[in-house]
């Protein structure tokens, strides 16, 4: 795709960066038939194809609109684009570079701006905890969208007090342990299990995904600034073997902070090496399923699993979970229809565009629902909440279902 920028972006990094990624764009379309919201909207420009154009035209110097403002926000950033891409076109960080220019262009509504502050404000704040408890506590009485978002209360259980020579970096996270405490635990004596010690940075905080993709991209950035600065004592003193994510969406946004720091001088060789380090806990599955042989006591019921659009697109690990489960014993399949498609969580989307979000969700339980399973497993804490609104089946990170049929050295 040829390019013509204008004077406001030509020889800068936004423009040189957007230049390289819509050169390699050829108009073939194939990304279009795997887009959620083009499945939903049937709207040329709520997909890939649609949006390049729309962010293209704003490189050019066309003024943006209301409209385009729209339909870049309705965009998932699911980055199944970027798996049917034949060309390789990086989709996730041209439309990171079109979202930036929109925010300083098109002002937003009062309403857009006071939930998208909350949001931006809120979820990664100390705050949330208490205020997740509180709405456990009145649960019953809350309308149903409410409700579908707070989950019920979980119990943690232990948290190991082996130490080990094998150590890793645990991120918390920022409405995991309020909203399901559990996963992390369970992680934590999984690893246990397997010999491998898993140690949380007390200063570590939110990844920088929320601000990020709700156009704050420097709130964004400082988060993940602070992170790095919490994990660099461990990281440069060789103390931790890699940095491990339980949650999918938070590792493709800490797999790619060298690529968002790369301009900090400060800080692009340290946002590089973490990134480096960075591993979601799937890929830990192959040792994790050596070392565990013969210590698991996997259900004999069938288990579905969704495979979060972070994980199998953003991530690009396709099929980790399902082969290191197998060879446990568990007996796990995706949906037989549509298993590439987001389930409509997408960080804070499901606030953002609730309808959209619903008819992803329900489509991708209906055929979830075909496997008959007993539980449905995940990987991203946004999956697991969204989906388990909409269903009476258990929705379960799969390190849960691991650790709850481990049967030796608790």
């Amino acid at each position: 795709m040829q390019t013509n920028l204008s004077p406001e972006f030509r020889n800068t990094p936004d423009g040189e960066e957007a230049e390289a990624i819509l050169r390699k764009c050829v108009h073939c379309g194939f990304c279009t038939a795997t887009c959620p919201t083009y499945q939903v909207l049937g709207d040329e420009l709520d997909g890939p194809r649609g949006r390049i154009y729309l962010i293209k035209q704003m490189l050019e110097g066309e003024p943006p609109t209301q409209k385009t403002q729209l339909h870049l926000d309705r965009c998932l950033t699911c980055r199944n684009c970027e798996s049917t891409c034949p060309s390789g076109v990086q989709y996730g960080h041209l439309v990171d570079i079109g979202r930036r220019v929109m925010e300083r262009k098109v002002p937003r509504g009062a309403g857009s701006r006071a939930v998208r502050w909350a949001l931006k404000e809120g979820l990664p704040s100390p705050l949330f905890a208490p205020a997740m408890k509180l709405g456990q506590a009145v649960r019953g009485v809350l309308p149903g969208k409410l409700r579908d978002k707070v989950p019920a209360p979980q119990d943690a259980g232990r948290w190991p007090t082996r130490e080990h020579a094998r150590k890793v970096l645990l991120l918390a996270g920022c409405v995991q342990p309020a909203m399901a405490p559990n996963i992390n635990s369970a992680t934590a004596r999984v690893l246990d299990a397997a010999g491998i010690q898993a140690v949380i940075a007390p200063a570590a905080g939110c990844c920088g995904a929320v601000r990020f993709h709700l156009n704050d991209q420097e709130g964004g950035l400082a988060q993940m600034r602070a992170n790095i600065d919490a994990w660099w004592p461990y990281v440069e003193n060789g103390q931790v073997e890699a940095i491990v994510m339980n949650a999918s969406g938070c590792g493709v946004t800490v797999k790619e902070y060298g690529h968002l720091l790369r301009l900090d001088t400060a800080y692009a060789d340290k946002a590089a090496r973490i990134g480096a380090l960075t591993r979601d806990l799937s890929e830990l599955l192959p040792q994790l399923a050596q070392a565990l042989q013969g210590r698991v006591r996997p259900p004999e019921e069938l288990l579905g699993y969704h495979p979060p659009c972070t994980l199998q697109h953003g991530q690009q690990l396709k099929d980790g979970v399902e082969t290191g489960l197998t060879q446990l014993g568990f007996k796990v399949r995706r949906a037989p229809d549509e298993a590439h498609l987001c389930c409509g969580s997408a960080g804070t989307y499901s606030v953002l565009h609730p309808d959209i979000a619903q008819n992803l969700r329900d489509r991708k339980l209906t055929h979830l629902g075909r496997l008959e399973p007993a539980a449905i497993l995940s990987a991203n804490i946004g999956c697991i909440t969204h989906l388990q609104s909409g269903t009476g089946t258990p929705v379960r990170h799969w390190v849960e279902a691991l650790d709850e049929a481990l049967v030796a050295d608790r």
